[in-house]
């Protein structure tokens, strides 16, 4: 069965039909650089995920994850795999707990793309927004140590950590909002009217103060893993879009949950939540958390931070339903998407228009 019965471990299913690769070409040439790969490895392919295809490799030697490109025609600037790999590299011995990296093959000609390995960490992913397992002082110990590693990535010292040239330091925030417009066009394949309010009004509402840190771009529960026993953060996963940016983009990321409804397995969002209950703070409470590990006054202007966050993610979701589409998705579950961009736009043009 594809879906374990412990809650939190990954499920591993057989290599999807479309992202099958040479898996010959790849313990060639990985043999004499990696341990293991002049023996059996066993691939199967981690289920779930939108962007980059990524693989559980067991060897005698021990077992790693395979992360690489998905095939087929791709959008500028997506899937950068090697970014992934040069961030977690600079973070490694700091207080953001990554992987260790092995190995960064840029030559697409040996499995079909650029692919890195690093080493596996055993523990608990839920995939979803929400976590429902657990009782609720679990909960509450884990969401608080998702503010507490958050704020620990942005107090990362990125020129010392060797990544001065890894995004531009000013204005970030104008620059996301152009980028995901540039996405959110290259991706579209129907008329949606609330995108093109939202890339109309971001601009018009970014705030005037400019701060850089090392940003994650994707910072939420799904992409990381809990220990296996405790309620902490074990490594951070999804690195693709981190770059130099705005550390309040990466809160109101972290913070959509918030708005968005509970969906078909009743975990995607927290709207209508009984937080006394779940033991899941209020948004209010995870800024605060966030605010007082950073040291650093909880923001006021958050809301604008969360609607960009909702226009990136719509246009995100909506290049997920067109390689959908196109047949290349990471999920093949992908291909019911198309209500997921729309009800985020709509979501985050609904608080642009309270705010205005």
């Amino acid at each position: 069965m594809p879906e374990s019965a412990l809650a939190g471990t990954p499920a591993l299913v057989p290599v999807l039909e479309n992202h099958r690769f040479d898996e010959a070409a790849l313990r060639r040439h990985l043999a004499g650089r990696l341990p293991g790969f002049e023996g059996a490895v066993a691939i199967r392919q981690f289920q779930g995920g939108q962007s980059n295809p990524t693989f559980h490799v067991a060897t005698d030697a021990g077992d790693y994850v395979l992360r690489k490109k998905p095939p087929g025609k791709l959008l500028p600037s997506a899937h950068a795999v090697e970014r992934e790999y040069r961030v977690m590299r600079a973070l490694e011995g700091s207080g953001v707990p990554v992987p260790a990296m092995r190995w960064l093959c840029e030559d697409a000609a040996v499995i079909g793309t650029p692919f890195f390995l690093m080493d596996h960490v055993p523990g608990r992913i839920f995939p979803d927004r929400v976590m429902r397992s657990g009782d609720p002082a679990e909960r509450a110990a884990i969401y608080a140590d998702l503010a507490r590693v958050l704020a620990a990535l942005h107090a990362v010292d990125w020129r010392a950590a060797g990544l001065g040239d890894f995004g531009k330091p000013e204005g970030y925030m104008a620059r996301q909002v152009a980028r995901w417009t540039k996405q959110w066009h290259a991706a579209q394949v129907e008329e949606m009217p609330e995108m093109e309010k939202l890339a109309e009004w971001l601009p018009r509402h970014l705030p005037a103060d400019d701060e850089t840190t090392l940003a994650h771009g994707d910072f939420r529960l799904g992409n990381v893993i809990i220990h296996p026993t405790e309620p902490r953060v074990v490594a951070v996963l999804d690195w693709e879009l981190a770059t130099l940016g705005h550390p309040l983009a990466d809160l109101g990321y972290a913070c959509l949950t918030y708005h968005m409804p509970p969906g078909p397995s009743g975990a995607t969002g927290l709207l209508g939540e009984d937080f006394a209950a779940s033991g899941i703070p209020d948004q209010e409470s995870f800024v605060a958390e966030y605010a007082q590990a950073a040291g650093r006054p909880v923001p006021r202007d958050l809301d604008v931070f969360i609607i960009f966050s909702m226009f990136r993610l719509a246009s995100i979701v909506a290049g997920v339903w067109k390689r959908a589409l196109d047949g290349n998705a990471a999920d093949p579950r992908a291909i019911g998407y198309r209500d997921r961009y729309r009800g985020m736009a709509e979501g985050g043009w609904a608080i642009a228009q309270r705010l205005s």
